[in-house]
């Protein structure tokens, strides 16, 4: 690298350089000051010098620096991503340091600035996190180094670590901390319910011999009467249900919270659910629709079915027009032929939104089991729980209570319709979403 492109003038310099021009103004005043003030600017400027000899001179043929930035081969959305920058100082004195990391322009983060100091031959670990909000491709630019020595006048500028290219999947870091958590039986952690199970599950494993403990109801006479013994009928959850997430693209789906979109919490969720629904040995499936149906993933227990699944929805994005459910239901129809859970994630406001779908709905109810998954105005809980001061605020108040109301009366009709609803704030909806899956299958009503 060329020196002049490399070489940069500390702060301090600008403010020593306006010292000596205040130093100057005085000496006209009091002219015993004019050859202190030179001397001061001949040994600043030599000061200068070395401190640029010390920086560039490299009598080891080898790099007097090094720098490196480790990330995730991809990363997760909505969830904090670390980010760990490794320092090492071949240089032979103490080194004073600031890094900047070019982050990706998503983040708008201008202030990703460091400084430390490293001892000669000694390495060092700067770590930060990142937390995306959308999907898609990043790209990340240089880490600058800006070394200084103990002087600080002068800087070199290192750069590693130049253009890579990191996606934003779904958020699999969420769905991996749930497989642990269902895995080792502690899912209440994450505020997911244990649900008592009621009755006995209709699929068949064994007949066996009776042991201490077992439901005498369960006891096989005619496996009894042959072997003069007592045997029991082994029952076992029923597996190879078909799980499917309807996933609602339409412009109900843009409205942001926290940074994510409804539809990407409706994403994340769906991962988890999926990867919950694979452990529990059903079969999971999904399918998107907006104005038009969007793609279909045939629910399915195979290997690198979950894979399938995450690279279809890093894909999906929203459309900003309004959702078609007939289109849906003759999807639904044509395609699923077999009765399944489905989990519609979408959004109603008000009840005149839910009564022109409530037909299409209706109908996917008589052929599957549904569950409808929408969403709390969180802004507006907020701004009940806070008293009304003036008549503005009343008003505002007044309004909140409306939309508030119609919320919880979307729940009643869907009920009466036999629809099972999740009326949920986004931050709760993963674990909601789980509990309600859970729920059904202890009930075995799937």
């Amino acid at each position: 690298m060329k020196i002049s492109r490399a070489l940069y003038v500390s702060t301090r310099v600008w403010l020593l350089l306006i010292g000596f021009v205040l130093l100057f103004i005085a000496a006209y005043v009091f002219p015993v000051l004019f050859p202190l003030v030179k001397l001061a600017l001949a040994v600043f400027a030599v000061l200068c010098v070395l401190d640029g000899v010390l920086l560039f001179r490299n009598p080891t043929g080898r790099a007097a620096f090094f720098a490196r930035r480790e990330l995730p081969d991809r990363l997760s959305n909505g969830d904090e991503n670390p980010v760990t920058i490794y320092l090492e100082n071949r240089y032979p004195f103490q080194t004073y340091l600031e890094i900047i990391d070019e982050i990706p322009f998503q983040f708008q983060k201008r202030d990703i600035l460091f400084t430390t100091t490293l001892q000669p031959n000694e390495t060092k670990a700067l770590r930060y996190e990142l937390r995306p909000t959308k999907r898609g491709e990043y790209q990340f630019g240089a880490v600058n180094v800006y070394v200084m020595t103990v002087l600080r006048l002068l800087k070199r500028r290192y750069p590693f670590s130049q253009n890579k290219t990191v996606a934003v999947f779904p958020s699999f870091l969420q769905m991996r901390q749930y497989e642990l958590l269902a895995i080792s039986n502690r899912l209440s952690e994450l505020g997911i319910k244990k649900v008592r199970r009621i009755g006995h599950s209709m699929e068949f494993e064994q007949v066996r011999a009776y042991s201490r403990g077992d439901d005498v109801r369960t006891i096989n006479w005619k496996a009894t009467a042959r072997r003069s013994d007592l045997m029991v009928n082994a029952f076992r959850d029923e597996r190879s249900q078909a799980i499917y997430c309807l996933i609602d693209k339409g412009r109900v789906m843009k409205s942001p919270f926290e940074g994510l979109t409804l539809l990407d919490y409706a994403i994340n969720a769906s991962l988890v659910l999926s990867n919950i629904a694979l452990l529990k040995q059903d079969r999971a499936g999904l399918l998107t629709f907006s104005d038009r149906v969007g793609q279909l993933v045939v629910a399915e227990r195979r290997p690198g079915h979950l894979q399938k699944i995450l690279e279809v929805l890093y894909r999906q994005k929203t459309r900003f027009l309004e959702s078609d459910y007939e289109a849906l239901y003759a999807n639904l129809r044509a395609h699923i032929r077999q009765r399944s859970l489905l989990l519609l994630f979408t959004n109603f406001e008000t009840v005149n939104a839910l009564h022109r779908q409530l037909p299409y709905l209706r109908r996917m109810a008589k052929e599957h089991l549904l569950i409808v998954v929408f969403f709390e105005n969180t802004e507006l809980k907020s701004l009940l729980t806070n008293p009304a001061n003036t008549p503005e605020e009343v008003y505002q108040k007044t309004i909140a209570e409306k939309f508030y109301y119609e919320k919880k009366q979307i729940v009643k009709e869907l009920q009466q319709y036999g629809i099972q609803a999740i009326l949920t704030a986004p931050q709760n909806l993963t674990a909601d979403t789980v509990n309600k899956y859970l729920e059904l299958k202890a009930r075995g009503m799937i």
